[in-house]
């Protein structure tokens, strides 16, 4: 267990910068108005495709992982 609990710091590191280089990488097509719930003119579709659809279960992956490392990192931490 004190394996685990030295190589956790490191692994959520590692993960938090390839959830924020994943997340900035995403092309925004939406603006502060669809952002806001408004229409900014764009009526179609869009569907990712290739690298964009990479980015985007990566940086939902990554996201997953790093909350189940930080909720471990509780639970060790507390015993």
């Amino acid at each position: 267990m004190q394996l685990v609990a030295t190589i956790l710091p490191y692994a959520q590191i590692i993960l938090s910068v390839l959830l924020v280089t994943a997340i900035l990488l995403q092309q925004s097509g939406a603006g502060l108005g669809g952002a806001l719930g408004g229409s900014d003119g764009d009526a179609f579709h869009h569907t990712r495709r290739g690298f964009e659809k990479f980015l985007f279960y990566l940086s939902i992956v990554c996201g997953i992982l790093f909350t189940l490392f930080a909720f471990l990192t509780i639970i060790i931490k507390s015993n």
